[in-house]
């Protein structure tokens, strides 16, 4: 694999070679060890991360060396493209909860799409072809299903990746105090974040029992998640212009980050526990350790 082409690829810094040849792809030829042992099925590996974490990039770079450096088909899910459409969210935000219009939480994704697409990909068969699911984030709507990528199988690895990838529902009692404005002002009665934890109980469960594997990327705190955002925002802004469509102002920016604080803080705390491997961010997203969990 040509790490240089792959960097120059995705706009990545050089600096990212050290954090991908030092532990996203020692973590990959792990993974490579065990991915025959799925019953002849496609391993499902999840990946955890707070936004920021690189997440989507650590799929891409790891579907690219297991296909270069091991002739494997491995395709990339974010649990992001299984999103409610914009029409479907608004009639919970007007049946359930105000605040279920905006994507993001457990709660707002088709959990039935997410289940029949691995279940797809996994038994899909050789010269076999099935079409996977995307969402378009600049119209916060899913694209027409005619313009869904096309997958021909057979599929050796599927990678499912998002920030609250086999999130855990917490005791209802530790939803009670807010633990941020929104919480406090839009959510008063803590009715929002229990539908949110009831949704993890219930179809996400489901939806995570299908993962043989998960790697958590750790950041280090809830704070630097913000900054990240943040400044991801800043680049958006710089490259495309301020008046770009949906491009987020900084005040926009913390209310939205709101909506993931919760579930994000119990990932860091839980999530080491529960993933096979974890790899730790410094501050500015390099990795720095890698920990492997005995199973």
């Amino acid at each position: 694999m040509k790490l240089d082409d792959f960097l120059d690829r995705h706009g990545l810094p050089e600096s990212y070679a050290a954090s991908a040849e030092g532990h996203y792809l020692p973590f990959a030829d792990w993974l490579y060890g065990r991915i025959g042992t799925a019953n002849g099925n496609a391993f499902v590996l999840g990946i955890n991360g707070a936004q920021g974490t690189g997440k989507s990039t650590c799929a891409d770079l790891i579907k690219e060396y297991l296909a270069t450096e091991h002739g494997l088909c491995s395709v990339v899910l974010s649990i992001d493209d299984i999103y409610l459409t914009q029409r479907e969210r608004r009639s919970l935000a007007a049946n359930v909860h105000p605040l279920l219009a905006t994507r993001g939480v457990p709660g707002t994704h088709d959990v039935a799409l997410g289940l029949r697409t691995i279940e797809q990909l996994k038994s899909l068969g050789a010269d076999s072809t099935m079409r996977i699911p995307r969402f378009d984030k600049s119209s916060d709507d899913r694209f027409p299903e005619s313009e869904w990528p096309l997958v021909t199988g057979p599929v050796d690895l599927v990678i499912f990746e998002g920030w609250c990838v086999a999130s855990q529902p917490c005791d209802p009692s530790e939803l009670e105090p807010p633990v941020n404005l929104l919480e406090s002002t839009e959510d008063t009665d803590a009715a929002w974040r229990a539908y949110v934890n009831e949704r993890l109980k219930a179809e996400y469960k489901m939806l995570f029992a299908m993962l043989d594997a998960l790697l958590f990327l750790q950041a280090p705190n809830f704070e630097v998640v913000y900054q990240w955002r943040l400044q991801q925002e800043h680049k958006l802004r710089a490259r495309r212009g301020s008046s770009a469509k949906g491009i987020m102002s900084d005040a926009e920016v913390a209310r939205f980050i709101q909506f993931y604080e919760r579930i994000t803080k119990d990932n860091i705390r839980h999530e080491p526990n529960v993933a096979v491997a974890v790899i730790e961010l410094d501050v500015d997203h390099s990795a720095v350790a890698t920990t492997f969990r005995a199973c």
